[in-house]
């Protein structure tokens, strides 16, 4: 590997602009630092040992006693290699060679982007945020009503995920932009994720042509030869199962490509219970976990050791409409016994920061943040949408976006070991005793030497009474983010890269084009 062609190592720890703007005083806000929070909580454990046997023994006999559906020849043909037994197109698991080779997953991996600064952890203690990924429409508080999402819009919220320091992986596009055509969309958005943002990325599985041409663009980005592509990972997938009891084509064949080059594959089925999975959490729970473990499997055969982690995205419905819900209790209960199972079998988590809600108004935060403390509780190591989603994943706003990164950073500060620092200088005697039984804390030293950073502060809530509040023109908060969203694309500046590497990426993008992208009739 040449010298210009070695991966960007940023020396900021800022996102975009913000990094260089603040490093002269002038950033859009102060925000925290990259820092990927780590978890210093015992997680919630809702279910007993016994619970736990529960749960893991309902899934293991839907593997046996039902099956799963494999749409994927390939997939059947490797299950009957393995000695599985298959019927048309279901699979029947034992449980030992299921957990034979769930065993081989390794409970952490790294995820390597362009911006080696950038790399993040998966598994054990840690836990990373991502942004809102594949609504179809766009809303913000300009336009005032629901659009299908665009290129334009899109890189918006790309450089959304680049400057918030909170947000640690670029998860799928962040609003679908159907401007473009179907047949080269993943090839611009990749072209735009790679030069607007240096963070880890992300390929959707959905055929042959668009996973291959993301490895390439990710290996190009990166200024790797396909060798060093293939030693670490340095991207990943994540696909959802048909539910109830499905696996489709794409999705594993998109899997098994990525897992061959040593890529990472996250398995999150889509459990809504009442619909598309018993009405019971514990139930919906035991299929989610049978339809992730059973391609976990398939990889762990296909490429022992692969990085894997298991997903949940088990809610509930409204049963009055059918509709969606989700942030509600049974949503955080079955984040938090997904998390006692994926401890269980020693697999990395993935959920998500969800809401129904429609506008990022009370509903959306409520919703959003019950979400975002049950990964926390769960022992969640990705969350997925963690900024920015509405309408159950079918908008994508850049006001929810900012609004939810002010929760994450609440997240990221109550996760801060320093807050339950038990030394003798953190409890204090000596400044209570100065003070006694009169006076104030506010003008000793004790105060003086940590009243800067002694406290969260907030980028975007507004701490002034009604009074202040209303003699500034009474802003309510989504106004606020509007504001601050206008003002960081503004100034906002891409991270660096090489210019051979980006005239290379384009050269690709442009000859890719030419011979068609990805067949999209059928």
């Amino acid at each position: 590997m040449t010298e210009t062609q070695k991966p960007t190592r940023s020396r900021g720890r800022g996102g975009g602009r913000a990094g260089a703007a603040a490093r002269r005083g002038s950033a859009v806000i102060e925000q925290m630092p990259w820092n990927p929070p780590k978890l210093i909580d015992p997680p919630i454990e809702p279910l007993s040992p016994e619970g736990v046997q529960a749960v893991h023994d309902g899934a293991m006999r839907i593997l046996e006693e039902i099956g799963i559906s494999f749409l994927n020849d390939e997939a059947l043909e490797i299950f009957k290699e393995a000695g599985c037994k298959v019927e048309g197109d279901v699979v029947f698991l034992d449980r030992e060679f299921v957990m034979e080779m769930v065993g081989k997953a390794p409970s952490t991996f790294t995820l390597t982007p362009r911006n080696l600064d950038r790399q993040i952890t998966i598994g054990g203690s840690h836990i990373n945020f991502g942004n809102v990924s594949s609504p179809p429409n766009y809303w913000d508080m300009e336009i005032g009503k629901k659009v299908p999402g665009t290129r334009e819009q899109c890189a918006n919220l790309l450089k959304l995920t680049q400057y918030f320091n909170c947000i640690h992986f670029a998860g799928g596009y962040p609003v679908e932009p159907v401007d473009l055509h179907a047949s080269v969309r993943h090839l611009d958005v990749l072209y735009d994720k790679l030069t607007l943002t240096d963070k880890v990325m992300h390929a959707y599985s959905l055929g042959k042509e668009r996973v291959e041409d993301v490895m390439e663009m990710v290996r190009i980005a990166g200024g790797l030869t396909h060798e060093e592509f293939e030693a670490t990972p340095r991207m990943y997938t994540n696909i959802n199962s048909t539910s109830p009891l499905k696996h489709d084509f794409p999705m594993i064949d998109g899997c098994l490509r990525l897992v061959r080059r040593g890529q990472a594959v996250v398995v999150t089925p889509f459990t809504l219970a009442g619909a598309m999975a018993p009405v019971t959490m514990t139930g919906a729970v035991a299929q989610s976990i049978a339809e992730a473990l059973c391609a976990i499997a398939l990889f762990q055969y296909v490429a022992p050791g692969c990085p894997c982690a298991i997903g949940t995205f088990t809610s509930n419905v409204d049963m009055k409409s059918g509709a969606p819900a989700f942030g509600t209790p049974e949503y955080m209960r079955a984040t938090q016994i997904t998390g006692q199972l994926a401890r269980f079998y020693g697999l990395p988590m993935r959920s998500s920061g969800v809401c129904a809600a429609n506008v990022p108004d009370g509903q959306a935060m409520w919703e959003t943040s019950n979400s975002l403390w049950a990964a926390v509780q769960s022992g969640t190591n990705m969350v997925y949408h963690a900024a920015g989603w509405l309408e159950g994943g079918l908008i994508a706003s850049p006001e929810k976006f900012i609004m939810d990164c002010e929760v994450l950073q609440h997240i990221q500060r109550y996760l801060d070991p320093a807050i339950v620092d038990t030394s003798a200088d953190a409890i204090a005697l000596d400044a209570i005793k100065e003070v006694g039984h009169s006076g104030h804390f506010f003008g000793i030293e004790h105060t003086q030497d940590r009243y800067t950073t002694a406290f969260y502060q907030p980028f975007l809530s507004d701490w002034k009474n009604y009074e202040g509040w209303e003699a500034a023109g009474g802003v309510w908060t989504p106004e606020r983010a509007h504001l601050m969203f206008k003002e960081i694309i503004a100034q906002f500046e891409a991270p660096p890269m090489d210019v051979a590497i980006k005239e290379e990426l384009a050269a690709f993008v442009a000859r890719r084009k030419e011979e068609g992208g990805a067949p999209t009739d059928f």
